[in-house]
């Protein structure tokens, strides 16, 4: 049976099926099937006999779930957790608490979590409370949609979409001293912004002129090829601090300065190309949920092509010379092909898992705050960015924030959720992350005053008499402001999550082969209970990453070791053809619309070369 505490699924919550853009009367000419362990009691019975069998609901499962079920293999999909999502999974209050504890009292080697530390405010959440614990949807794997992506592709073509809501995302913030500055991305931003110089201005599109073809000039960067983005952006654009951090670490989203310029390079062309694709902004998140939302629409489509679903199931051993998997109910499934396992499913005392050996260290923070102030008009989430040393504790990884408000569905009215991450390991962790929670607790507290309301306080007069407006208030006052109030935490979660993928990186195809290592273990023993053994692949945890670009990676690469090509992943051909339009309000012309605009720009500035007045006057047109 599944625990009463469970949110609501996405079906539950709503009607219909709701196309991309959430405004769609259609509702999908295929048959739904209401999921095991989302809306129906767990199948009883296992089946005799399966071509694949995949433990754990996480992303880059139920994405490769769907892909292989839609190609005609017979899948069988489980979970040991009472919920979907695994790795990725959207939890309620009472669920991380228990989420915690059994990460406390696992005695599992290759447990990929550890150090979770939580507090919850027993006064304002439970029983009888201001909150329930079912108001709130944690990710444990927070994450944004770029929105010219592989992921979004494949949610339109496989029409997961249909199963989702999405809203946009444009307000991205780069903390510099002890204020945020709101991203400057587009003609206006830039036009507009008087902190910047002429010079500055005319370097900055230069950049962003290059960075969308950057491949095919050559002579350009790979003279840095083997250099850091930021000596890059320095000595060949002759960009300033602020303009570059903003590129590297909050359009980037890289993790350090050293980010080598190939790969930054890709970053950063990933948000532009992304903008005014289907609006004026780059990034859409799903509502009531990020990732685990995002893993339970791929289920339901896999169930919809056939896949057998089975949650509270655990995988106990496996022989691969009679191909007899077992699970811990005593039930069994004779499996054809492979089997794919996250490290989450390992049975205890496997140690073959492949090491996880980087470190992501997340914090989340639920908050008695609606933090609009952050977002823009009509949106509820933004991103905040703290590039290396722009904290008191000297951090030296950046340290990545998502805000998600209540217009996402995940948390009541008047209140946030605060999701910080770093690459940083240890010690050094804890006070980046401890550094960041108190940037952002005095910053929304004297943004959000209503002490202050003097022009002079929010607005700030340069030397040559011109007013410089922020996007945050960043009047002298506020600076030396000090609170009355502070930020009421209604839970505070830390832990460490690690992963076999690099910080900031796609997952390295070599991982899934284990050839060798099982080998090594087959030749001691041909049944090994609670081990990975020939014909077990295990997939790999959640990276840094805030974006989805590594599962649909990872996800290929699985699929075609079991297929052979991934010739026909996702390759379904839908009744209803006119689904295959793209969703409305989307533009196919996002990237030529953003070259033109830059085009543009580069035609008033030159107008403006001469006269600094006169350029002035263009960038208020």
């Amino acid at each position: 049976m599944l625990s009463p505490e469970r949110r609501t699924s996405m079906a539950e919550r709503r009607p219909s099926f709701a196309n991309f853009s959430g405004n769609s009367n259609h509702i999908d000419t295929l048959m739904v099937p209401h999921l095991a362990g989302i809306e129906d009691p767990l199948p009883e019975t296992t089946p005799e006999k399966v071509d694949v069998l995949i433990a754990g609901t996480g992303l880059v499962e139920s994405v490769l779930a769907a892909a292989l079920a839609w190609q005609g293999s017979n899948v069988l999909h489980v979970d040991s957790n009472d919920y979907y999502g695994d790795s990725a999974a959207t939890l309620t209050v009472d669920q991380i608490k228990n989420w915690v504890n059994r990460i406390h009292n696992s005695k599992n080697e290759s447990e990929p979590y550890k150090n979770a530390k939580l507090y919850i405010s027993s006064s304002n959440i439970g029983p009888d409370c201001k909150y329930a614990s079912r108001d709130f949807g944690i990710d444990l794997s927070p994450k944004i949609l770029f929105a010219k992506s592989d992921l979004l592709s494949i949610l339109v073509k496989s029409r997961v979409h249909q199963y989702l809501e999405f809203q946009s995302l444009s307000t991205f913030h780069t903390y510099e001293n002890d204020s945020f500055e709101k991203l400057t991305n587009t003609k206006q931003d830039i036009f507009t912004d008087q902190n910047l110089t002429l010079m500055t201005k005319r370097n900055l599109m230069k950049f962003l002129k290059f960075v969308l073809n950057w491949e095919k000039m050559p002579e350009i960067w790979q003279p840095y090829a083997d250099k850091s983005i930021t000596d890059f952006l320095f000595n060949k654009f002759k960009l300033e601090k602020p303009q570059v951090f903003e590129l590297v670490f909050s359009i980037g989203l890289c993790s350090n300065m050293d980010t080598k310029v190939p790969l930054a390079l890709n970053r950063i062309r990933r948000y532009l190309v992304s903008y005014d694709v289907y609006g004026p902004f780059p990034v859409l998140y799903s509502k009531y949920g990020g990732a685990g939302e995002v893993s339970q629409g791929f289920c339901r489509s896999a169930a919809v092509a056939g896949a057998t679903y089975k949650l509270n199931e655990k995988l106990y051993s496996y022989n691969p010379t009679t191909q007899v998997a077992t699970f811990t109910d005593g039930s069994k499934v004779t499996v054809t092909e492979k089997i794919i396992m996250s490290p989450t499913q390992a049975p205890e005392g496997n140690k073959h898992v492949p090491e996880q050996k980087y470190e992501v260290n997340r914090m989340v923070c639920l908050v008695e705050k609606d933090c609009k102030e952050w977002f823009s008009e009509d949106e509820s989430a933004a991103v905040v960015v703290f590039p290396p040393g722009s904290l008191k504790s000297g951090n030296k990884h950046v340290v990545q924030t998502l805000i998600m408000g209540s217009g996402s569905e995940c948390c009541p009215q008047g209140t946030s959720i605060w999701y910080l991450s770093t690459t940083e390991s240890g010690v050094r962790a804890e006070m980046d992350l401890d550094a960041a929670l108190e940037a952002l607790e005095i910053s929304i507290i004297r943004e959000s005053s209503e002490e202050i309301t003097n022009d002079n306080d929010i607005v700030q007069i340069s030397d040559d008499g011109r007013p410089i407006i922020n996007s945050v208030r960043l009047g002298q006052s506020f600076k030396e402001y000090v609170p009355r109030e502070s930020v009421q935490h209604l839970m505070k979660l830390s832990y460490t999550q690690l992963t076999s993928t690099p910080p900031f990186d796609v997952v390295n195809p070599a991982l899934f082969d284990n050839d060798e290592l099982n080998n090594r273990a087959n030749s001691v023993n041909k049944f090994i209970p609670n081990a990975s053994d020939n014909g077990i692949i295990y997939t790999a945890m959640p990276s840094s990453e805030i974006s989805y670009d590594e599962v649909v990676t990872a996800a290929k690469v699985l699929y075609e070791k079991i297929v052979g090509s991934d010739d026909d992943f996702f390759d379904v051909d839908f009744e209803d053809d006119d689904n295959d339009a793209m969703p409305t309000g989307a533009s196919v012309n996002g990237v030529i619309n953003y070259e033109n605009a830059i085009e543009d720009d580069e035609e008033d500035i030159q107008m403006g070369e001469d006269d600094s007045n006169e350029f002035v006057g263009e960038m208020e047109i």
